[in-house]
């Protein structure tokens, strides 16, 4: 845990308010209470940054010692108390609590701030309550779109064809359609009937194609392409739609 340098005005208190500066804790700290391994909280920590749910924390370097009694140097994340609070609802929601208890005890051993009086404690006291809000809610909101993407995939097995994906998303089929094709995840080849996907997407995993062989009536054989939406793909489609138009 490290106290770094910050200018309490840059984080949001006035400086005439005597607040004490902002505390981090290491991404390493996070992993050792979840008892999990650390090169997992920090792939955590870099999919809520693409996500833009918390924002790239600062690197660091850590010493400690391993099994054999070796110093070694740890690169680290230095997360914000809200962040951490994401990233640990994210991993393992039971561990949530020891979180919050460690944090306690690192505000405890704090220097108290100096003596507010009248207005200035006034203000103080406003301020501390709306950024409090503003991080209980993000976390909350978070938490919300994962558990209803996840819900939508209760009954996914495999891939699904595009009307398949629909009505596990909750749309018409044609809406969703239409918003695979505006926004790029599907297209037609000039003068074909069959929706691919970019290639872009299959690469990613979110798209898959399926190939069907089908009998003429005249006894030849044709083979047909059908793109089939995978279950990280249809992961990807909840958080997306409706609430976001067009893909970033």
């Amino acid at each position: 845990m490290e106290q770094p340098n910050v200018n309490p005005t840059s984080a949001g208190v006035p400086e005439i308010f005597g607040a004490a500066q902002a505390l981090t804790m290491s991404s390493r700290e996070i992993a050792e209470l979840l008892e999990s391994r650390h090169d997992k909280v920090k792939q955590s920590i870099e999919r809520l940054v693409a996500r833009g749910v918390i924002v790239q924390p600062p690197m660091g370097d850590e010493q400690d010692t391993d099994a054999m009694g070796r110093k070694r140097t740890t690169s680290v994340c230095r997360l914000e108390k809200r962040d951490t609070y994401i990233v640990v609802a994210q991993m393992s929601p039971e561990f949530t609590a020891q979180l919050v208890d460690r944090w306690q005890e690192l505000e405890a051993a704090q220097p108290a701030p100096a003596m507010l009086t009248g207005p200035q404690l006034m203000s103080a006291a406003l301020i501390e309550a709306q950024q409090t809000l503003s991080a209980q809610a993000a976390q909350i909101e978070d938490m919300r779109e994962d558990v209803e993407a996840d819900e939508r995939l209760t009954k996914a097995d495999g891939s699904l064809n595009v009307t398949e994906a629909a009505k596990n998303l909750g749309v018409r089929p044609k809406d969703l359609f239409t918003w695979l094709s505006t926004n790029g995840w599907i297209y037609k080849r000039p003068g074909g009937n069959a929706w691919l996907g970019y290639q872009s997407k299959t690469n990613t995993g979110y798209l898959e194609h399926k190939s069907t062989t089908v009998l003429r009536a005249d006894g030849s054989e044709k083979i047909t392409e059908q793109v089939r939406v995978t279950a990280k793909g249809l992961s990807r489609l909840a958080r997306l739609m409706p609430g976001v138009a067009r893909e970033a």
